[in-house]
């Protein structure tokens, strides 16, 4: 792939992230509705959002929903905004990054122990309810990795204050289990669950927090997250989605999520600077697995293994993104990444506008622009690539 259809890619990308004002709809934003769904009764709120997610119609304007600021979102757009300000300059891109983190600190939700954000819509699932803003460790842990990048090059203080500050919320508001097999932290503040990603973000945060300020407990429990999880991977390299903590049964789910995982122990470990036999091998037999049977050769990604369609662009983003922040560790897998780029640029992105469609089907398209689901993904991914490339 030539450096020039990246940067040509992520150019018109960026022009229409920021002539939305990094402002957009998600597939997830249904009870954000002016109908009162959640009045309906449980399932009703649950229906309408999978179905919403499903239309292919972009109806959302007709039922109230607004664009709106996607926490999450915006922290993954500063992440790439600072891969491009260590790659041109700082000052090139110090306008964006100003105003997401500014973007950040206006959505911070109160009421907790530390700093932490949640998704700006409600979300129902059998399970539970979490409002808007309630805050995760999957939304708190993907902001923190884009502040992190950013005072990597701005060496900001008040940057890293407010990263020390998100250490609080992880520790004595997200419940934890600790045992001799390792630790998981849960997902969200209402339910003590074990989503094996969001697990690793939390303990992704705890090893960002103690390489800013030397934390024994933070580095422990980091790497007990790490161990935990590489206990769950299958024999042939793949792991499911979650633990049912009361019947002991793992969900089985494996699509991007497969990625995370992966980025995360490997973003851990290398923090950390924590060297495991065991932890080597999972993550070269997940990474192995993650390639041969997540994508086609040619570079595009499959629905939820096995199944061979819809294609989503948050799984091309993800595969991007972990080929490209474990280089190190397997760089005979970098020209697949320009694989999965090309085939995404050709196929996924717009021409016009610049912005990348939800999904691709074998017949037909879902083609709603969802600002941090498909853009602010795209954005990360194209910059992770465009960094390695211009080296």
């Amino acid at each position: 792939m030539a450096l020039e259809q990246i940067e040509d890619s992520l150019r018109k990308l960026r022009r229409y992230i920021e002539n939305e004002n990094f402002r957009g709809h998600d597939p997830y934003d249904t009870l954000n509705s002016v109908i009162p769904f959640r009045s309906l009764g449980k399932w009703a709120p649950i229906i309408a959002t999978q179905i919403q997610k499903r239309n292919p119609l972009n109806i959302r304007s007709l039922i109230g929903i607004k664009k709106d600021y996607n926490p999450k979102g915006i922290g993954l757009m500063l992440h790439g905004y600072s891969i491009l300000a260590k790659l041109k300059g700082n000052e090139k891109y110090q306008q964006q990054t100003s105003e997401l983190i500014s973007i950040l600190k206006k959505k911070v939700t109160k009421g907790y122990h530390g700093t932490c954000w949640g998704y700006n819509f409600g979300w129902a699932s059998p399970e539970k309810y979490l409002a808007p803003f309630s805050p995760t460790s999957v939304v708190t842990g993907f902001i923190a990795k884009g502040l992190f990048a950013n005072y990597l090059v701005t060496k900001d203080e008040k940057i890293k204050e407010l990263l020390l500050s998100i250490g609080n919320f992880v520790l004595d508001d997200l419940e934890r289990v600790e045992s001799p097999d390792g630790a998981f932290i849960s997902y969200s503040t209402k339910k003590l669950d074990c989503c094996y990603n969001a697990s690793l973000l939390a303990g992704e945060i705890l090893a960002i927090l103690h390489v800013l300020k030397p934390n024994e407990k933070y580095k422990r429990l980091a790497i007990e997250t790490v161990k935990f999880v590489v206990k769950q991977q299958h024999s042939d390299g793949h792991w499911g989605y979650s633990l049912n903590l009361k019947t002991g049964k793992e969900r089985k789910q494996t699509d991007f999520h497969q990625g995370f995982v992966l980025e995360s122990i490997y973003n851990i470990v290398t923090l950390l600077e924590y060297h495991d036999n065991d932890t080597d091998y999972a993550m070269r037999k997940g990474l192995d697995y993650y390639i041969k049977h997540q994508f086609n050769s040619n570079g595009r990604s499959y629905w939820r293994i096995p199944a061979k369609y819809p294609t989503d662009i948050h799984h091309q983003a993800q595969g991007i993104i972990t080929i490209c922040r474990m280089k190190k560790f397997a760089p005979q897998y970098l020209p697949f990444a320009q694989q999965i780029a090309t085939w995404t640029i050709e196929n996924m992105q717009n021409k016009s506008s610049g912005a990348f469609i939800y999904k691709k089907g074998l017949i037909f398209n879902n083609p709603i622009k969802f600002m941090r689901w498909g853009q602010a993904w795209m954005f990360v991914a194209l910059s992770e690539l465009l960094s390695i490339k211009e080296k």
